[in-house]
């Protein structure tokens, strides 16, 4: 890659539009837009307008018209790379932008790769890599909630955090090795007992981080919930009520569902990824047994499990409560890291009588009693659903760590600062202390882009869309 080239690629989404958006980028890029790009009034040269200004005119190739443009002007250093940039707004043709588009491509300009401009952002110092990443984010979020979290890293909050603690590492970082250079002389220039303070305050502010990744990733990426049970209890029917469409098949006959079906909803601007699974019992049934492991494979990867049972199953003497209390109590102590809700279904067939004795068996369990099917107690369901999500941190502008491998950094991050911690407390020497800070302050440099390879920006840009 030749970061000195014009790049250009179709900023706007592929396919016929209204208009389309081609963007270029690179020392030359208004220069060799302005060789093709005609005035609408009178004469006008590109390179000698002012930025970001907008331009009505033609863009022609050996006089003949290709398309009546808007083109933006952008001169370094303010634009979003950097770099001169140059925005043609053309009409949404497929032929019409693979022409303008060609056109530049043989006079001097090459295609952009996937997230070069970004890139170019990052290597010009328009921001820093986890702000980088945040643009990906922002543009795959698909629900208020992601479309939050990612909007704010990309803002700065989470790299100004970062850089904070970083600095105030480095400082100190600075003084043990000032004493390194003077250890004949034995001079202790670092504070010990004020750098037991910070250490102390840079691993809780680590640990908040890390914890905040298992709100930041289902944020992201949308909460899990998977619907279990024993067959025939409503479970595809409380698919469809949440749903509000007919996404499963419902039928009165035992072990219908036969494998995980899967669809998201937004509430309150979280996503909700709901998998309704094969009812759990004991069969011959081949495939069935299949639908069932699968079950279990789907509760290991749901952050929230709704555990349904029919309430007319007890009416009818074909189960009884202290069985169903014994699976749930089974699950909640098998999946203890995950929440579970317990959801008694078909409240509307049977009497007052067993409605009480499920709440008193059911007495030390957070209960919802629903008929899915009339969707009956679906907004109690909904509103206990929000409760879960714990979004507390989201609306209090909290900082909140959804990229895996920011995650992973801040985790070696705190190992290193927990050695540096022992290191004092065992009050080893400043040579041995200072590879120990060393490594906290490269994981941390790794987070905001400070220290970088080249197969960590080709790793992270490669997963960008090409135009961003």
């Amino acid at each position: 890659m030749n970061n000195n080239d014009t790049i250009i690629a179709l900023a706007t989404s592929s396919g016929v539009g209204a208009i389309a958006v081609i963007r270029l980028s690179g020392e030359k890029a208004i220069e060799i837009v302005n060789t093709f790009f005609h005035s609408k009034f009178g004469k006008k040269d590109l390179t000698k307008v002012k930025s970001h200004t907008i331009h009505l005119g033609n863009i022609i190739e050996n006089n003949h018209i290709i398309d009546e443009v808007l083109v933006s002007v952008f001169k370094n250093p303010n634009s979003y790379t950097g770099e001169n940039v140059v925005e043609i707004n053309c009409h949404g043709s497929v032929y019409i932008q693979q022409e303008i588009i060609q056109l530049f491509l043989k006079n001097g300009v090459r295609n952009a790769n996937p997230g070069e401009f970004t890139l170019r952002a990052f290597l010009n110092g328009k921001m820093d890599l986890s702000q980088a990443e945040a643009v990906a984010d922002l543009i795959a979020s698909d629900s208020a909630a992601s479309h939050q979290v990612a909007l704010q890293q990309m803002r700065g909050g989470f790299s100004s955090e970062i850089q904070t603690l970083r600095q105030q590492l480095l400082n100190f970082a600075s003084l043990i090795e000032l004493e390194l250079d003077f250890s004949e002389e034995d001079v202790a220039f670092a504070d010990r007992d004020e750098f037991a303070l910070l250490i102390t305050k840079i691993s809780k502010i680590l640990k908040k981080l890390i914890d905040s990744f298992a709100l930041g990733n289902v944020l992201k990426n949308g909460i899990p919930v998977a619907i279990v049970g024993e067959p025939n209890v409503g479970k595809s029917t409380l698919l469809n009520a949440l749903l509000n469409e007919e996404k499963a098949i419902v039928s009165h006959i035992a072990g219908t569902t036969r494998d995980a079906i899967e669809d998201e909803i937004i509430i309150e601007g979280v996503a909700y990824r709901f998998i309704d699974t094969a009812g759990i019992r004991t069969t011959e049934d081949f495939v069935e047994n299949i639908g069932i492991k699968k079950t279990f494979e789907k509760i290991e990867q749901a952050q929230l499990i709704i555990y349904l049972f029919d309430l007319e199953s007890i009416k009818n003497k074909k189960s009884d409560l202290n069985t169903i209390l014994a699976e749930v109590k089974k699950i909640k102590t098998e999946y203890s890291n995950k929440k579970t809700l317990i959801i008694a279904n078909k409240v509307d067939l049977v009497s007052d009588e067993i409605i009480a004795q499920t709440k008193s068996i059911f007495k030390n369990y957070d209960i919802l009693f629903i008929a899915a099917k009339q969707k009956t107690g679906i907004q109690n369901l909904i509103e206990k659903l929000i409760e879960l999500a714990n979004t507390g941190a989201l609306s209090n502008n909290e900082t909140i760590v959804s990229n895996s491998r920011h995650f992973e950094a801040l985790n070696n991050a705190l190992i290193a600062i927990n050695d540096v911690q022992k290191g004092i407390d065992d009050n080893i020497s400043s040579d041995l202390l200072a590879i120990d800070i060393h490594e906290a302050l490269h994981n941390l440099g790794l987070i905001t882009g400070e220290i970088t390879t080249d197969d960590l920006l080709g790793n992270i840009f490669a997963n960008f869309c090409i135009g961003k």
